[in-house]
């Protein structure tokens, strides 16, 4: 389990293929990590990148390696090339939780719609798939590249949902979002306790139906 809160930007510096005659085969990412402290992570431990959970593999003072399937790679951005990527390492027990509750599970592609300053801060308008729409809502949690924001407003469309976001200038100075442009695909990740109320919605209704 992760917040939302990145507690790093690190830098994805070489991408290997785990089978070079595989072309369905996923890759090793090298991570420098920044600022992100490694001394209390071990092997196998979770880190979340761009908002996707990755385990750990190896490790240096300064740098984590991870394997991401194919799989990973089809449902995320932002995970195929070098870049700067947000770090946050596993939630634990004793942590404050800043954000909300993120699994790092990443459940959809959004692409950025507008991305520009509104008085001392910036407007995000990300465009969501229509599947997710039931689970934005109007001061609701999302995360968009391992980054717990709150929803400002929300328009649903035919075939998409539009929502929009105020980012103050820390998230910006403090996160990779800050390279965000119109066109830009990002990972989207909804709120945990939406789907589960969907979830338990759906089965009471499927309930009394059968019963009927």
């Amino acid at each position: 389990m992760f917040t939302g809160i990145v507690a790093a930007v690190g830098c994805i510096t070489s991408i290997t293929p785990l089978n070079a005659e595989d072309s369905n085969a996923g890759v090793r990412l090298t991570i420098g990590a920044g600022g992100l402290p490694l001394e209390d992570v071990g092997i196998g431990d979770s880190i979340a990148i761009n908002g996707a959970c990755m385990t750990v593999t190896q490790k240096s003072a300064d740098s984590f390696i991870v394997d991401v399937s194919r799989e990973s790679l089809n449902c995320t951005v932002g995970l195929d090339a070098p870049g700067e990527v947000n770090l946050e390492k596993a939630l634990t027990l004793a942590d404050r939780l800043g954000g909300h509750l993120v699994s790092g599970h990443v459940d959809g592609l959004g692409s950025v719609q507008r991305f520009e300053p509104v008085g001392e801060s910036w407007e995000l308008v990300i465009e969501a798939p229509a599947n997710l729409a039931k689970y934005l809502a109007y001061k609701g949690s999302i995360v968009i590249n391992g980054v717990s924001l709150t929803v400002n407003q929300v328009s649903d469309h035919a075939h998409t949902c539009a929502v929009s976001i105020n980012l103050i200038p820390h998230t910006i100075a403090a996160t990779t979002l800050k390279h965000l442009k119109a066109g830009s695909k990002v990972n989207l990740e909804i709120d945990l306790i939406a789907r589960y109320v969907e979830r338990m919605l759906s089965v009471t209704a499927n309930t009394h139906q059968m019963s009927n």
